[in-house]
C-alpha cells in the first residue's frame, strides 16, 4: 500500500486545520465537540470551504433537530489528524474533496462500512467505496476553459494535447501544491503510465505556463486576454456566469474521444471512532435524497454548482446548461489514493510550478 510523500512546500502550504462551532464561545469548542447540549449531535471535519455551515448542513439541522458542529481544513490536514486521534477522534463524518484522501482513509481502517439500503440505492456503485466506507455526495470536473475570441474549439482534444508546443506561452495553470493538480496528473499516470505521463507533464513545462493559485482568477486571466486557456472546476465559471450570462469563457469537456472528462468529488464517510453513528447514518442518507441532492442553495450539489451524484437528481440550471458529456468513469474513485504519491513526484521531476508565476 502506497502512503502519500509531501514535499516541505506542500506540507507547509497546508497547515493545521481550524475549528468552527455555531454558536458556542471559542475557548468552549475542543471540550464540547464530542457531546450534545441536550440532544443529537452530529460531528463533522469538512476539508469545504464554503463557510462553517453551508445550507446544505443547515436543512437537515432543521429538517432532523440533529446539532451539526464543523471542523475545517485541507484535506490532507484533517487526514493526519484522524491518524492522531484514532478511536479517540471526535469526529463522526469525515467529508473531502478528494476521493484520493477519502481512499487512503479507508484503507488505513479510520472509516467504517455503513450498510444502508437508502444509499445503495442513491448512489451508484462507481461512486462509492466498494466496501461502503464512504460515498461521494457531488462531483466536480476538472477541464479546460477557454477564450472563444482566441481559441476555437476545434483546436482542443484532450489534457495531454496541452503538450502541443502552440500552446506556448498560452496556458494558465494551477501550481502542483493544489490537490486539484495532483489528482489531474494522478489521472495521466494510471491511463499512461508514469513515463509517458512525464512527458506530457514536460510538454506542459516546456509552454512556460502561467502560474495562478485560484481556478477563480485562472477563469478571470483567460477572460481578460492573459491566457488563451486554462485548467479549471466547472462550478468556478459556473459562479461566474451566474453573475454575468455573458461572461467570456466557454468549457470545453477534455478527452471526449478517449477516457472521457477528468473529475473529482465531495464524499463523506463515518469515521471508524464515531460516537453518534446513527446521526452520520442519517446524514449520509439525507445528503444522498432527491432533497439533498437538490440543484438550489439548499442541496448539497447545487449549494456550489456542482453535479449530482444520485442520477434521479437535477443539476443546477447554470450547469444543466453546458453541453452532455462523458466523465472518466475508467479510472476508479477508490484508487485515487493509490496515485498521489507517484503524481507528487512527477511534478517535481518535470519541472512543474510549485509557486504562483
Amino acid at each position: 500500500m502506497r502512503k502519500i510523500r509531501f514535499i516541505p512546500l506542500i506540507i507547509g502550504l497546508f497547515a493545521a486545520s481550524f475549528f468552527v462551532l455555531l454558536g458556542i464561545p471559542q475557548q468552549e469548542r475542543e471540550p464540547d465537540i464530542a457531546e450534545a447540549r441536550g440532544g443529537r449531535v452530529l460531528n463533522i471535519y469538512s476539508s469545504r470551504h464554503y463557510g462553517a455551515l453551508e445550507e446544505p448542513f443547515v436543512a437537515f439541522q432543521e429538517e432532523t433537530g440533529i446539532e451539526v458542529r464543523v471542523s475545517q481544513g485541507d484535506p490532507r490536514a484533517l487526514l493526519e489528524r484522524l491518524r492522531a486521534e484514532g478511536d479517540r477522534t471526535p469526529a463522526d463524518i469525515f467529508f473531502a474533496v478528494d476521493a484520493g484522501v477519502m481512499s487512503l482513509a479507508a484503507q488505513e481502517g479510520l472509516l467504517r462500512p455503513v450498510e444502508s439500503e437508502v444509499l445503495q440505492d442513491n448512489i451508484p456503485e462507481s461512486q462509492r467505496d466498494p466496501d461502503n466506507r464512504w460515498f461521494a455526495l457531488s462531483q466536480r470536473v476538472r477541464t479546460i476553459m477557454y477564450n472563444p475570441d482566441a481559441v476555437d474549439a476545434s483546436e482542443l482534444s484532450t489534457y495531454a494535447a496541452l503538450a502541443d508546443e502552440k500552446w506556448e506561452g498560452r496556458l494558465c495553470m494551477r501550481p502542483a501544491t493544489h490537490i486539484y493538480t495532483v489528482s489531474l496528473v494522478s489521472s495521466l499516470i494510471y491511463h499512461h503510465g508514469y513515463d509517458e505521463a512525464l512527458e506530457i507533464v514536460e510538454g506542459w513545462v516546456a509552454n512556460n505556463p502561467t502560474y495562478i493559485n485560484s481556478d477563480t482568477r485562472i477563469i478571470e486571466t483567460v477572460a481578460a486576454g492573459g491566457c488563451d486557456i486554462g485548467l479549471a472546476n466547472h462550478y468556478y465559471l459556473a459562479r461566474l456566469l451566474a453573475e454575468d450570462a455573458d461572461y467570456p469563457v466557454e468549457v470545453f469537456w477534455a478527452n471526449q474521444e478517449t477516457t472521457g472528462t477528468f473529475y473529482n468529488v465531495n464524499a463523506a464517510g463515518v469515521t471508524a471512532g464515531a460516537r453518534n453513528y446513527d446521526e452520520a447514518v442519517q446524514f449520509l442518507e439525507y445528503m444522498s435524497s432527491l432533497e439533498g441532492q437538490g440543484g438550489d442553495e439548499a442541496g448539497f450539489p447545487g449549494s456550489n454548482y456542482e453535479f449530482p451524484t444520485n442520477p434521479e437528481a437535477e443539476p443546477n440550471e447554470i450547469i444543466g446548461e453546458f453541453s452532455a458529456f462523458e466523465l472518466d468513469l475508467t479510472y476508479p474513485l477508490w484508487e485515487y489514493g493509490d496515485y498521489q504519491e507517484d503524481a507528487v513526484r512527477l511534478l517535481e521531476e518535470a519541472g512543474y510550478g510549485f509557486e504562483e508565476s
